[in-house]
């Protein structure tokens, strides 16, 4: 068995935790059992996906979406509670990464979604109190954007939403997974590339279509498992434990 405290201190290092500010609370979440085993890498924290890993004998849960964040209650009353009793009932640790995970340019979510695509990161895309959040890929030849929704949607069984207003050849790209808002697509619009993915839907229509700017919505979670899932490996083989990940889809 592997020490708790050597995977979070690895955990830490590696995402860099303390680089960007967050409304996460980034890091270990709940401290359970000194030895780990087993790891569940899963997207959120919730009592369905806690059941989930219990029942798969898993000493520490890894997600994207953690328990606590600085803009919540952080009483232990109600589904908080119940939440937390159940982690330390069995004894299990719970460890978030929140924009680390997004942001990172090896396992991110941002950085598996250019991978996915075959393309190159090249620069920073939104930034956030100094520091990216997203990245901007280049692809070496043009690719066609029916390809791109193609691959989304097959590879990351999204439902996606597209704006194809734009050029139908893709050189560059922006990207931010899950929810960059309005700021990422208008930072997007200015940095002059072909096409904006992100996951959460806005009403940017118009403004699309008048830029003749593509934009395609991929979808929240399907744009943000690509972390976790890339993270497990690389726990999995450093410190010779054994990983699962739990799909659990929203449909968000």
């Amino acid at each position: 068995m592997v020490k708790l405290k050597d995977i979070v201190k690895f955990l830490d290092n590696y995402l860099k935790i303390k680089d960007i500010e967050d409304t996460s609370w980034n890091g270990l979440q709940v401290e359970g059992k000194p030895d780990v085993n087993k790891i569940v890498f899963t997207e959120n924290a919730g009592l369905d996906t806690f059941k989930k890993a219990i029942k798969e004998g898993t000493d520490m849960i890894v997600v994207h979406h953690g328990h606590f964040w600085k803009t919540g209650n952080p009483s232990f009353v109600g589904s908080n509670k119940e939440r937390v009793a159940l982690l330390y009932k069995n004894g299990i640790s719970l460890y978030a990464a929140h924009l680390p995970l997004d942001r990172h340019r090896e396992v991110g979510n941002n950085a598996q979604l250019l991978k996915l695509l075959g393309a190159k990161i090249k620069k920073g895309f939104f930034m956030e109190n100094g520091k990216n959040v997203g990245w901007i890929g280049k692809f070496k030849k043009p690719v066609s954007l029916k390809d791109i929704v193609k691959k989304l949607t097959s590879n990351l069984k999204a439902k996606c939403t597209p704006l194809l207003f734009g050029s139908d050849k893709i050189k560059a790209l922006a990207v931010c997974s899950g929810g960059g808002g309005y700021k990422s697509f208008y930072d997007a619009l200015n940095e002059k590339v072909d096409l904006y993915l992100t996951g959460d839907t806005i009403e940017v229509y118009n403004s699309a279509k008048d830029a003749k700017f593509n934009v395609i919505f991929a979808g929240h979670y399907a744009t943000e498992i690509l972390g976790v899932k890339a993270l497990m490996p690389l726990i999995e083989k450093r410190f010779k434990v054994k990983a699962v990940f739990i799909d659990d889809p929203t449909g968000l």
